[in-house]
């Protein structure tokens, strides 16, 4: 972990290779929506529904997505109902996600004091809703990782979410040729990491490729208590990618994901790549039969 520049948040230090004005200025461009974007931003707000509200909205940034391919019934009792499994290319991935929240605000105008920027690893995988208006493509979450007790409890209560508050912090190192990103959280003194390594400039995912069906899931699902389900919306434009050539985890999955998945990560990803990310708007939930 790169360590020549680092700044405390709590007990633990945040290294960065990019101080704060640097990381705002690089995340706060001015530079125009292309088609891509603009046609995928079209098609955000044409799948809104009638009095939809936005509950927060932030930026994720700097996205480490490691992608393990698994057997469909290992994920069988996690998926919620009204869902079923997606697949790409016939077969199904979940996905080890770590990322920066930045500017984090509700109902998108309050800022939250002391709790605007913070990390989150997530181990997800990604289901499909069928509706007339055409299917709709989300993702579940098994398990998310934060700093902040304060976020934790706010997501358990608002979308039912299995989140955990575990000490965080993580690892940014830019240089000419590429980029190598790292998050961390500490659980019974030990430190887990997945980390990924990006080399040359970003580029959109190639349409239809794994890349493309990984980062383009626009809903969230989760279930509730009592057999119930809630489905919500989560709006952002395409983002641009580094594939990677050194990617992994490291570290004991096993004590929050169980001994099966906690060998899926073991494992070296069937892919890796680097996201740049983008604002984000995620709306409030509803319950669907």
């Amino acid at each position: 972990m790169d360590t020549r520049k680092a700044k405390k948040s709590g007990n633990f230090s945040l290294a960065d290779t990019a101080g704060p004005r640097e990381a705002r200025a690089r995340y706060t461009s001015n530079r125009p929506f292309d088609r891509r974007e603009r046609k995928c931003e079209v098609e955000n707000e044409s799948q809104r529904m009638p009095g939809e509200r936005v509950f927060l909205s932030a930026e994720w940034r700097d996205l480490v997505m490691l992608n393990y391919e698994v057997d469909p019934g290992l994920l069988a009792r996690y998926v919620p109902p009204g869902t079923e499994l997606d697949a790409f290319a016939g077969k199904v991935f979940v996905s080890l996600v770590g990322f920066r929240f930045l500017h984090t605000r509700l109902f998108g105008i309050l800022p939250v004091p002391f709790h605007g920027e913070f990390e989150e690893v997530n181990l997800r995988f990604y289901v499909r809703r069928r509706d007339p208006r055409g299917d709709r493509r989300g993702v579940v979450f098994i398990r998310e990782i934060v700093p902040k007790r304060a976020v934790a409890h706010v997501a358990r209560l608002a979308y039912g979410e299995n989140y955990v508050r575990h000490p965080m912090r993580h690892s940014i190192r830019v240089w000419e040729a590429g980029r190598t990103v790292e998050y961390q959280w500490r659980y019974d003194r030990a430190w887990c990491r997945p980390f990924a390594d990006g080399l040359g400039n970003p580029s959109y995912a190639v349409e239809g490729s794994l890349e493309q069906f990984i980062t383009e899931h626009y809903w969230g699902y989760s279930a509730q208590r009592r057999g119930a389900c809630l489905e919500y919306h989560v709006s952002h434009v395409p983002w641009r990618v580094w594939t990677s050539t050194t990617a992994g985890f490291g570290g004991d999955g096993t004590s929050l994901y169980g001994p099966e998945l906690g060998a899926i990560l073991r494992r070296p990803p069937d892919s890796a790549f680097i996201a740049d990310g983008s604002p984000v708007r995620v709306f409030a939930g509803r319950p669907i039969s």
